[in-house]
């Protein structure tokens, strides 16, 4: 009886990380268009992306903003 709990919470935990890794993959990939393109505009987009503002890189700061907005999801 164990073992059909413990493969089912191991399934369970297995859709939650690919689920979580699909949210993140396109958080990010949403968030690093914003950036690339206000850098290229030449706009200050730190401060539009929460939890950007004090990074200096453009990938930590897209980083950081898609953690801020993962973390208002659950």
């Amino acid at each position: 009886m164990a073992g059909i709990n413990s493969g089912l919470r191991n399934g369970l935990l297995k859709k939650e990380s690919t689920a979580f890794a699909a949210i993140f993959f396109v958080g990010f990939a949403m968030f690093l268009f914003i950036a690339v393109i206000a850098q290229v505009l030449g706009w200050h987009w730190r401060s539009w992306l929460p939890g950007a503002e004090s990074v200096k890189s453009m990938t930590g700061g897209v980083k950081a903003a898609v953690y801020t907005f993962m973390s208002h999801l659950s």
